[in-house]
């Protein structure tokens, strides 16, 4: 190769050990040898590091990570075997006879309730929402394991360009014309390819996938959390919508009897027996009471407008037929409080979060340690394109690197104190979920044994007021008592009725929301694991 081709070659190559001349270029032989030694130095380098990190693959800093232990009680205090018998729904059936799974709600046995509850997985923006942070977060899972893995990069370029006459030490156009040769623009082919390797001595990779890999596992769960959510407040919606329902009805029956009650109370005033006063109290009665009823529209237009959110509908465009609540509240399985910590996803979470805060302990302790960094490049470089791709044309560079903070005024330090202080919150919150966890079971535990006392109670005192209703009539129609006494017993009768309904609904939503409270049918076997979460998820894939 003629050497007046490029003065960047020239310079190139004079710090490589070659001789110019005005025909051409030779190989000096004791640079070839101060090449061979430095490229045989470099390779004993690169394996000196590569023994080292066969040996500290496995050293990783940073605390082991073990479960905090949490006190459980043995068993529920609310809901015992002693008052099993006295609660409805476990008078056939008892709590020990399995557990919930998959679609928990078939247990009610309502075929609207199963259409509108298979409908939240696949329509609800809450749920779609949550899942799509699930795959960010295994997508940065991803990303922390590419770390494990070498660098390889390309970049070629033709570059033309013209040195210069003041360049490479103060050549001039004089000096040029003496020394038997001239500058002129050339064209640079190059192909280079660069390489590059972290190895994780303290773990410092292992320590970010760990990060990652556990907080998706925690996304995971907060994913069945949104959803067993979404599902819960379905089935609550649900019941309130039935118990409006059972009330409308109650209360069209009850103006259909005040009804009746004014046109008799109209005959007999003008048959002279029953006064003016009489019939204004029972029109006042009747139309109060048909207030009452067109009210009940308001919530439940309500409930079914939340409804319509929950299942990923228009309100505008949906609705629910008019049907009464099946009030047949289930037996249902609430097992020991221990198995809530592996049963609710709001606590797997939680406990997922403790190992995420676990391993950034680990990567920030991993700042403490040097980092040694192999690189490698190689490639072609002429400037003729016919020679290009020749071996004359080669170049190449390899060697290990160490970088290490000497002096940062105690940044690490307190980064890891962070990290500890982080990890110590993430255990309170952890236990303070479980605690949760156990109080809301114990809460619809009680509501549910009271409710079946309170109910047959209510139920005695709905028979009574209609006893009462039947005498006060009887004493009204004998020309006894006033009518006042009559709607009285009506306003009593139609009281206890309202309440009868309410009960009988807040049965229904305290058994829901004590399946919500042990975790529906989900429990941490589902939890996807390490590796699961370190895949392509085939809807990311997908796209």
């Amino acid at each position: 190769m003629p050497w007046k081709a490029s003065l960047r070659m020239t310079e190139h190559a004079r710090g490589c050990g070659w001789k110019f001349g005005a025909s051409g270029a030779r190989l000096n032989p004791k640079a070839e040898k101060e090449a061979m030694r430095a490229k045989a130095a470099v390779g004993f380098g690169i394996g000196v590091v590569g023994v080292c990190s066969m040996f500290l693959a496995g050293c990783m800093v940073g605390p082991k990570y073990a479960k905090p232990s949490v006190a459980a009680p043995p068993a529920y205090k609310e809901l015992t075997p002693e008052n099993l018998k006295d609660t409805d729904g476990w008078k056939q059936a008892q709590p020990s006879d399995g557990t919930l799974r998959g679609k928990w709600w078939e247990i009610f046995g309502d075929p609207g309730l199963n259409s509108l509850e298979e409908q939240v997985s696949v329509s609800n923006q809450n749920i779609a929402a949550a899942a799509a942070g699930y795959l960010e977060a295994r997508a940065l899972v991803r990303q922390a394991r590419a770390q494990y893995y070498p660098t390889l990069t390309a970049n070629p370029a033709i570059t033309n360009s013209r040195p210069s006459l003041g360049e490479f030490g103060g050549v001039s156009s004089g000096s040029s014309s003496s020394s038997g040769f001239s500058l002129k623009s050339f064209t640079d082919y190059s192909l280079p390819f660069d390489a590059s390797w972290v190895p994780d001595f303290w773990g410092r990779v292992r320590n970010t996938f760990l990060e990652n890999a556990t907080a998706a596992q925690a996304s995971a769960a907060d994913l069945e959390n949104v959803r067993l959510t979404a599902q819960a407040e379905v089935a609550v919606n649900y019941f309130e919508i039935r118990a409006q329902d059972a009330l409308k009805e109650l209360f069209d029956q009850t103006v259909a009897a005040y009804q009746d009650s004014l046109e008799l109370t109209q005959i007999q005033f003008n048959a002279g027996i029953a006064s003016d006063e009489a019939v204004a109290q029972a029109e006042t009665q009747l139309e109060a009471t048909q207030a009452q009823a067109t009210d009940l529209g308001i919530a439940r237009a309500q409930f079914e407008h939340a409804m319509a959110l929950l299942v990923g509908q228009p309100a505008s465009t949906f609705s629910l037929p008019v049907a009464p609540l099946r009030a047949n509240p289930p037996a249902i399985p609430f097992g020991v409080p221990s198995e809530v910590l592996e049963r609710r996803p709001d606590v797997a979470s939680a406990e997922r979060l403790m190992a995420q805060g676990n391993a950034q302990i680990g990567l920030a302790t991993t700042a403490y340690y040097p980092t040694v960094t192999l690189s490698a490049a190689a490639g072609l470089s002429n400037v003729s394109p016919a020679t290009w791709f020749t071996w004359p044309s080669r170049f190449w560079s390899a060697g290990p690197a160490l970088a290490e903070t000497l002096f940062d005024a105690g940044l690490r330090r307190a980064t890891v104190q962070q990290y500890r202080a982080s990890y110590d919150r993430s255990v309170a919150n952890y236990r303070e979920t479980v605690l949760t966890a156990f109080q809301q079971v114990e809460d619809n535990l009680a509501a549910l044994r009271i409710l079946s006392q309170e109910i047959k109670q209510q139920d005695t005192a709905v028979t009574s007021a209609q006893r009462n209703l039947l005498l006060a009539m009887q004493r009204y129609q004998a020309g006894i008592d006033p009518y006042l006494n009559v709607i009285t017993a009506q306003t009593t009768l139609l009281t206890n009725q309202q309440a009868a309904v309410n009960l009988r609904r807040d049965q229904m939503t305290a058994s829901v929301q004590l399946i919500e409270a042990i975790g529906g049918g989900w429990d941490a076997g589902q939890l996807p694991s390490m590796k699961e979460v370190s895949e392509v998820a085939p809807s990311a894939a997908a796209k």
